[in-house]
């Protein structure tokens, strides 16, 4: 019993037209027939009822034509199944990530995952959560690392959260310290302090802004409007503190004083979103993996 010819038999059971199941099949009909007639004669049995204009099935062909659509079903199944790991010698993934998670975290996830499959290309995009989650929706990203929560909240996306995240202080290692010297310093101690501040739309600069003002002072700015490369050149150069992730930190040390915050301190937390109504790419899938188990 061949493959070819459950094919076939199935285009004649669902068409009852041996001229137009070969069409579909794309053979020529003699050669359709010829299959049908070599696979009747393996079985011992008839599978249809050829009368002038009516093809029917016989109970062999009844009993045989679920067996037959589970087979090409399987069949298909494994063929997709291994077209998707093949693809993943070559083919993309659209990452959207924050500045900041470009700089502390990706680079050691995606040179990982960059050595184990080298044909998929990278391309990053980097945006603030709320542009990130735009261009998820509008289907020009496979995946993003966000910062949750989601400015504006959306059913359409499916979010895992992936980790927490401290904030610490850095300076510059010729200012004077903050927090008067202590160990840590508490969001009280910006108070007076010349703070480098992200641009508009940076999470970042939400998130420290609100927690100056929970504390009862409004943030004083040095510099304002860059990038996070910016921000910690800004800082090298004694401008004045910023408000940074530790792990952007401790892969920009050189350079900078970094001091913890207090208890209960300051913390971000990032998940990976992505559409809800349609998968990821197999590619991206995998990266998917690769970051929520590093």
């Amino acid at each position: 019993m061949q493959f070819q010819q459950l094919q076939y038999f199935v285009a004649v059971a669902e068409t009852r037209h041996f001229t137009r199941a070969a069409e579909l099949v794309h053979v020529a009909q003699p050669s359709l027939s010829q299959q049908i007639k070599a696979l009747e004669r393996e079985l011992g049995a008839d599978l249809f009822l050829r009368a002038r204009g009516n093809i029917t099935l016989t109970d062999a062909g009844e009993a045989l034509l679920p067996l037959a659509r589970r087979i090409l079903a399987d069949a298909d199944t494994a063929r997709h199944e291994v077209l998707e790991l093949v693809q993943l010698r070559s083919g993309r993934i659209r990452l959207g990530a924050t500045p900041s998670l470009c700089t502390g975290l990706l680079p050691d996830v995606l040179r990982a995952f960059h050595d184990r499959y080298p044909g998929i290309r990278l391309l990053i995009e980097e945006g603030g959560s709320h542009d990130l989650v735009r261009e998820l929706a509008r289907g020009a990203l496979d995946l993003a690392l966000v910062v949750l929560p989601l400015p504006t909240p959306s059913p359409a996306l499916t979010t895992v959260e992936l980790l927490r995240e401290d904030l610490v202080v850095v300076s510059s290692p010729d200012a004077a310290k903050p927090g008067r010297g202590r160990r840590t310093v508490r969001v009280a101690d910006l108070e007076g302090e010349r703070l480098v501040m992200f641009r508009h739309g940076y999470d970042l600069r939400e998130l420290t802004v609100a927690a100056c003002r929970a504390e009862g002072f409004e943030p004083d700015f040095a510099v304002e409007g860059g990038e996070m490369d910016a921000v910690l050149g800004f800082v090298r150069a004694g401008l004045g503190v910023a408000v940074v992730p530790r792990m952007v930190a401790a892969r920009s040390g050189r350079g900078l004083r970094v001091t913890p915050l207090a208890r209960p301190g300051l913390n971000r937390t990032i998940a990976l979103a992505h559409r809800s109504d349609v998968a990821p790419p197999r590619a991206a899938r995998e990266l998917q993996r690769m970051l929520l188990e590093r």
